[in-house]
């Protein structure tokens, strides 16, 4: 029976994905101790990144290579050969840089081969190094409500090549990395500096290239049919197509196959095990004499499990890490108006209830491309008014999916004529109008002194095959340059302190939020259903997203159609679905667009948003922190969420929601390990009095709850 014991407490450890030693370790609860090095090897030999979570080491001679990738939570190896440490296409001739070449089998590395291995005479050579403190990739600031404002600490390292070529002097090839404390995370990105007197086209860069191992093996297959290795979790900075997912929205990785790996168990040697992360269309930009030019950055995470939950984890605390301004999240109403008292009478409401922002949304009064003197003073005027209530002021601008000339619209590559933009029509950001209307942009926000940004159609990948646009030679350098250009806006705002709402996949250069995702038409549905379908969404969106980045839409009047059942007005004869609206958003840490002329319209609707709000700030820590998923909703049974923080006093709390018409009673099982109490945790129900329970091996609670009929309930775990 002891025997029996010991057996099922290993099976429970190894179904919540943990092991004895990570229970106590695990660096999604206590990463304190995970500090980055960079440092050679006692020897001298090998350069070796390392945090105690991952450990990616170089041999620096006769050529510097990756020798070894390894996971350190679990102990797996992700590296099967070495590769050149990047590629880079020059005047139209590709260049390795760096590498050992000569590995005969592919499919494993052995240390002892390490030595035999040969340098490319062609390639880039390594030549020296520079070790330093991890810098931010960014300048920002705010003075908004953020679960993070630091920046992320670490390490990184500068590695410079050269090439031997008498073709190529004057062109230097620098490869950084960056490894980052308390996270098995690892940057790449490569600069080419041209201090030649000539000019060179870069026509792209490939700024990793790694020979990982394959996640299955199959006789027959087609790369895109075949599973990618798990291990390793790739974003890189160069994503966009308005999927609002990143893994649809990614541009740059790339899983290829590999024709030197010949052991391979795929007979037409298929397997895609072979990862080059570089932009899809070749970047074709001219490096001017004296010019520096900074490829695609890409940030590496090695996850240690299947588990969804605790991968969506991982790469939700990548994005507090890397990306600390997207843990901004104010509170924020939608106002559509007409005239300039409806505003006043906007940030009245918000001050009166506890909002903390305004935002002028679509079809309202103003526009940020008219910067007259009379137009700059008005929006002036009564940003000051909102800042005078402590309330933050921003608008809508449309950028994509309209006409602005043949002059200045992008330039079919087929045609050569406007049209067959991802959006139909588009201006080119790269225009005389494109160029003029970020300038416009930022004259306006400067200015006016406006907190938030909500940009609405930025540049989705469309080619241009213009000649005469000031901002891009042509067809070959058009989307690299015009990618460039939005990025440059939003990295301006963020350093400005000017929150951003983009609908595309702009966190990584300074962008805050993005929609949580929703068929518009809708909330032109009854308000019953838009409470489950909300739900549904927000469960959905917050699998690798935290609540901070997403936001919601609650329709106060109507919108793309639909009739008295669908919108909230009048607000206090609705207050009911009101503020459950509130509450699913709010309970979800998730913002949503309250779109409408007001936010209240009587005292006791004043009253219902006040304390909703109020209840939300009481909570806002918990409610930002970690979502774990319990139950999505179905309209049949229950359905609910769970935040968890073990960093917090709240170690969680949980949202319950009863869609039927009866009250229920339910057994429910809390899993409380990403909480850190492991032995024993108190739950109360609302505010009341606390209860302690037992957890069981496999971390969880079980929870006896009841939920009021079409309501909710919610519970806090200390």
């Amino acid at each position: 029976m002891k025997y029996l014991f010991l057996l099922l407490c290993l099976t429970s450890l190894a179904a919540t994905g943990q092991n004895a030693r990570s229970v106590s370790n695990d660096w999604l609860i206590a990463p304190e101790s995970a500090r980055a090095t960079i440092a050679y090897s006692k020897d001298g030999r090998d350069l070796v990144l390392s945090n105690g979570l991952v450990r990616r080491t170089f041999r620096v001679k006769p050529d510097l290579a990756c020798i070894e990738y390894k996971n350190l939570t679990n102990g797996q190896q992700l590296l099967r050969a070495v590769k050149p440490e990047a590629s880079v296409v020059l005047n139209g001739v590709p260049y390795p840089v760096g590498g050992l070449y000569g590995q005969k089998e592919n499919a494993y590395l052995l240390p002892q081969w390490i030595d035999g291995l040969q340098v490319s005479d062609s390639a880039f050579h390594f030549v020296d190094l520079k070790i330093s403190p991890l810098m931010p990739y960014l300048k920002w600031k705010t003075a908004m409500w953020a679960g993070n404002k630091q920046d992320a600490s670490g390490s990184e390292v500068t590695l410079r090549f050269r090439s031997g070529l008498a073709a190529l002097a004057g062109v230097d090839v620098y490869v950084h990395y960056a490894i980052f404390d308390g996270i098995p995370l690892i940057s790449k990105w490569v600069t080419i500096e041209n201090r030649s007197n000539a000019d060179w086209t870069v026509n792209q860069v490939v700024n990793e290239i790694l020979a990982v191992v394959e996640e299955e093996s199959a006789v027959v297959g087609k790369p895109e049919e075949m599973a990618k290795p798990n291990g390793l979790y790739i974003e890189n900075n160069y994503a966009f197509n308005n999927a609002m997912r990143y893994s649809l929205s990614d541009q740059a990785t790339h899983w290829k196959t590999d024709k030197h790996y010949t052991s391979q168990v795929n007979y037409d040697y298929q397997t895609p095990c072979l990862l080059e992360v570089h932009p899809k269309v070749d970047m074709g930009v001219r490096l001017k004499a004296g010019e520096n030019l900074e490829s695609v950055r890409t940030y590496e995470l090695l996850t240690d499990s299947y588990d969804r939950e605790r991968k969506g984890l991982a790469i939700r605390k990548m994005y507090r890490t890397i990306a600390p301004w997207t843990t901004i999240n104010p509170i924020f109403m939608h106002l559509v108006s007409q005239n300039d008292e409806q505003v006043r009478t906007a940030i009245d409401q918000c001050a009166a209830t506890g909002y903390e922002a305004l935002i002028l949304s679509f079809g309202s009064h103003c526009n940020m491309e008219d910067t007259t003197a009379a137009n700059l003073r008005k929006w002036k005027e009564l940003a000051d008014y909102a800042h005078g209530k402590k309330v933050l002021i921003g608008s809508y601008s449309l950028f994509s999916s309209r006409k602005i000339s043949d002059e200045d619209d992008v330039i079919n590559p087929k045609t050569g004529k406007p049209g067959g933009a991802f959006f139909g029509n588009a201006p080119c950001m790269g225009s005389k109008w494109g160029l003029g209307y970020l300038a416009r942009l930022k004259k306006f926000m400067s200015y006016t002194c406006f907190d938030i940004f909500e940009n609405d159609g930025p540049y989705p990948g469309d080619l241009c095959a213009s000649t005469s646009h000031p901002g891009h030679e042509g067809l070959a350098d058009s989307q690299w340059r015009q990618m460039a250009l939005q990025k440059e806006l939003y990295r301006w705002c963020a350093a400005n302190g000017v929150y951003v709402n983009a609908p595309d996949w702009y966190f990584l250069d300074g962008t805050n939020k993005i929609a949580l995702g929703y068929r518009e038409v809708n909330f032109s549905l009854s308000r019953e259903q838009q409470k489950i379908l909300n739900r549904q969404n927000i469960y959905d969106a917050t699998w690798n997203e935290t609540p901070s980045m997403v936001w919601g839409f609650v329709p106060l009047t109507k919108y793309q159609g639909g009739g008295p059942e669908a919108v909230l007005e009048p607000l206090s004869e609705h207050l009911d679905a009101y503020e459950q609206l509130m509450m699913q958003y709010y309970g979800a840490g998730v913002q949503a667009c309250y779109r409408g002329p007001r936010l209240y319209d009587t005292e006791q609707t004043r009253r219902t948003v006040s304390n909703v709000v109020g209840w939300y700030k009481k909570y806002r820590d918990i409610l930002n922190a970690d979502i774990i998923h319990l139950r999505r909703a179905d309209g049949r049974d229950w359905d609910g969420i769970m935040h968890v923080s073990p960093q917090l006093r709240e170690k969680g709390l949980v949202m319950l929601y009863n869609p039927t018409t009866a009250p229920m009673t339910r057994q429910i099982k809390l899993p409380v390990y990403y909480t850190g109490r492991h032995d024993s945790v108190k739950i109360r129900v609302k505010e009341g009095a606390p209860q302690t329970f037992r957890v069981n091996r496999e971390y969880e609670v079980d929870y006896k709850v009841e939920i009021p009929a079409e309501g909710y309930t919610w519970l806090v775990i200390e």
